[in-house]
């Protein structure tokens, strides 16, 4: 690593909903001054590697993990934080970051702590419509704090400058269209296409959820599924399918988001803050379950964006496949028959949608980086 040339550091991780628009901001930037470096203060997880290491960005997994609900793990969480801690101290005191991005979540906190210590410029990204304990306590700390959409605003204390600035997705989404998510796909580009994901790592309520859907799947047929059920319920979740007979594209996880939306006209999902990002920038309707188990109900609160404009249908999760079936087999029947009404979701998708956000957040950091103001 040159150290001539101006460093981009990105923290967090662990999940792709959380690395994805951090990488989009590197390449945005790097558009902008193509000499930026980066890496990614990240974690273990392997995801991490995998989308790290391929776009040719360092990746430092760190010890930090999540913070711990039981008394007993205290010390060991502890440890971890300060290691993490004076590791980055130790990397920023041989070479200053330009500017580091912390994208929330526990992994992004020992980067930014030490960049708040040394006196590096340092921003927050928060994708979620209700910010998460991470984002609260770091926000006062940082110079900006960088929000999907207007309605978080209000959730900052005052003095904290706060911009609405969309969440990044990757460019290929507003370069990929219909035809050549089809043909990515193996789809026929003039039958309608169901997408059900669980985001990166998958959903195991939602895929018994479309299990306990086969005799819906049945009669649909013309309609063409594509299943994104993370790695742990792959093949079971394609046995099924040809159990039953219905013909469905199954697939672990892809980067290749961009061709399955692209080729989608309803998205069956999580209400991952990076996932409804997508969605709307694609301009798709869409079925949300958000994640159930979270006391804090971010994805709830991320669903109901969606669902009081119009753009989403929202299903509380119960766990239960059986009833979240019989919650959404009317429903789904009744969108995969109304185009009017994808229509109308389509439309009001599209207005909540920000296909700029990477250009603008880096447009922003690299002024950040320039005056550290």
């Amino acid at each position: 690593m040159s150290a001539t040339r101006p460093w981009f550091v990105i923290a967090g991780g662990g999940t792709g909903g959380h690395l994805f628009p951090g990488l989009a901001v590197a390449e945005a930037l790097r558009a902008i001054q193509e000499d930026f470096e980066v890496t990614v203060f990240g974690t273990t997880r392997p995801i991490d590697e995998m989308l790290t290491t391929r776009r040719g960005y360092e990746l430092v997994p760190q010890l930090v993990r999540a913070f711990p609900a039981k008394l007993w793990q205290w010390p060991g969480f502890l440890r971890a934080w300060r290691q993490s801690i004076k590791y980055a101290c130790h990397r920023f005191n041989e070479r200053a970051p330009a500017v580091i991005l912390g994208l929330g979540g526990y992994g992004s906190g020992p980067a930014i702590t030490a960049g708040v210590k040394l006196g590096i410029p340092t921003a927050l990204f928060n994708p979620d419509a209700v910010p998460g304990r991470a984002n609260r306590r770091f926000a006062p700390k940082v110079d900006q704090v960088y929000v999907q959409w207007s309605d978080s605003q209000n959730q900052f204390g005052d003095g904290i400058d706060v911009r609405v600035t969309g969440c990044p997705i990757r460019p290929e989404f507003g370069k990929t269209n219909r035809q050549s998510g089809c043909r990515a796909l193996k789809l026929d580009p003039e039958r309608p296409t169901l997408l059900i994901t669980g985001a990166s790592q998958g959903a195991r309520s939602i895929n018994e959820t479309m299990i306990e859907l086969m005799d819906l799947w049945r009669v649909a047929t013309e309609w063409q599924l594509v299943h994104l059920t993370g790695s742990v319920d792959k093949e079971r979740c394609a046995a099924k399918y040809k159990e039953a007979g219905v013909k469905a594209t199954v697939i672990a996880f892809t980067e290749q988001m961009a061709h399955c939306m692209a080729a989608a006209d309803i998205v069956i999902s999580r209400a991952g803050a990076s996932t409804l990002a997508e969605i709307t920038a694609m301009g798709l309707p869409s079925v949300l379950l958000p994640y159930p188990f979270d006391r804090k109900r971010h994805q709830h609160a991320n669903a109901k964006v969606l669902a009081d404009a119009g753009a989403a249908e929202m299903i509380d999760d119960t766990n239960s496949p059986k009833k979240n079936a019989a919650k959404l087999r009317d429903l789904l029947r009744q969108l995969m028959q109304s185009e009017h009404r994808r229509t109308r979701m389509r439309q009001a998708a599209s207005a909540l949608g920000r296909q700029t956000a990477a250009a603008e957040m880096a447009h922003l950091l690299h002024e950040l980086a320039r005056t550290g103001r």
